[in-house]
């Protein structure tokens, strides 16, 4: 038996067929230009009059068709991210901020996750992008082959790059890394550090780069000594055996009362080794970090931090596509970072034994 159809209901008449725009105008009272105007997120559209066909919509529970509104407008309102390490806090909160950002602006974020960061995989990650119906692409790289890499890429849309510096490259959104270490190095130089020590991140990484550039600068600009860099790979383990490496230097009697350690996590693993060698932390030994993971004020002490603002990042990343997609200029700005001052740094106690 078939059972009539209510043509008032939107269960009945989801149905029968699919719920369309002209079904929404009807609920609405309004044109089905006027229902087009604000799904596609037109401005020209009276508040009132957007307020009765949201209500429509979520009252028929109608959901636009992505394709079909593509083929109409041109723009399918879908961003591409080529990203890699998502398993590193830095990429995967940049990769958050972008999706909230994308989506609080009307925008699908469709990712494609390259394992390796090498050149060949971010253009191949991008070029993937370029085959889908995608408005823009931004591609996340802080290693300096695979960044190079990007002005040769033909992405047929617009590509914008997140980066650690923007290095010449207009269409680049970038943290001020040299600006955190800057905060770093000169909180502790205040604080009557005669000099700070470096754990800084991989050999090809530009964050770990720019980070360590200007670390050295302020340590000349202050007329201190600039001791000799330790390296890290951005996690715990490597930040530990650094820790190590300091307290044989300082038994050896170097002087070694402060550190500014490239990121949060290999600052965990050298506050270990520290705790494990019976220095203090700030009393011996004072601690700056960089990024301010979600633990960092629960470290034991609370880590003294560089605050990199991930979802002001993908605001800025955002505009940027927008701007670019509809050719409106824009002026590169880097996304700023904040000094967290919280228990792992202090003034210097002056152990006889530095005091020559």
């Amino acid at each position: 038996m078939v059972r009539p159809v209510d043509s008032s209901g939107p269960a009945d008449l989801g149905a029968t067929r699919s719920l369309g725009m002209s079904d929404v105008a009807a609920r609405a009272g309004v044109s089905h230009q006027t229902v087009s105007r604000v799904v596609n997120g037109h401005p020209n559209v009276a508040v009132a009059t957007r307020k009765k066909v949201l209500e429509a919509i979520a009252e028929l529970g109608y959901r636009p068709n992505s394709a079909a509104r593509a083929l109409v407008t041109g723009s399918s309102r879908t961003i591409g991210l080529a990203i890699a390490n998502v398993s590193q806090y830095g990429p995967a909160q940049t990769l958050l901020g972008l999706e909230q950002a994308a989506r609080e602006a009307g925008y699908f974020l469709t990712v494609s996750v390259f394992d390796d960061d090498s050149a060949g995989n971010l253009i191949e990650a991008v070029e993937r992008l370029a085959t889908q119906a995608v408005d823009a692409i931004v591609a996340l790289s802080t290693y300096e082959g695979a960044v190079c890499a990007l002005p040769e890429v033909d992405s047929r849309v617009p590509l914008i790059a997140v980066q650690a510096e923007r290095d010449g490259q207009d269409l680049a959104v970038w943290v001020d890394q040299e600006a955190g270490a800057a905060l770093a190095t000169r909180h502790l130089l205040d604080l009557g550090h005669r000099t700070v020590h470096h754990v800084r991140g991989p050999a090809n990484a530009l964050e770990a780069d720019a980070r360590e550039r200007r670390w050295r600068l302020e340590l000349e600009a202050a007329g201190a000594p600039v001791p000799r860099v330790l390296y890290g790979d951005w996690w715990p383990p490597t930040g530990y055996l650094a820790g190590r490496e300091l307290l044989a230097r300082r038994r050896g009697g170097e002087e070694v009362t402060a550190v500014f350690v490239a990121n949060d996590q290999m600052a965990l693993g050298l506050l270990s080794a520290l705790d494990e060698g019976g220095i203090r932390v700030p009393e011996d030994i004072s601690v700056v970090g960089f990024d301010d993971v979600p633990e960092a004020p629960y470290y034991v002490p609370s880590l003294t931090t560089v605050r990199q603002d991930f979802t002001a990042l993908g605001r800025r990343v955002v505009q940027v596509v927008l701007a670019r997609i509809s050719g409106t200029p824009i002026q590169p700005a880097p996304v700023q970072p904040h000094l967290m001052v919280r228990s792992t740094t202090a003034p210097p106690l002056r152990d006889a034994r530095f005091d020559r």
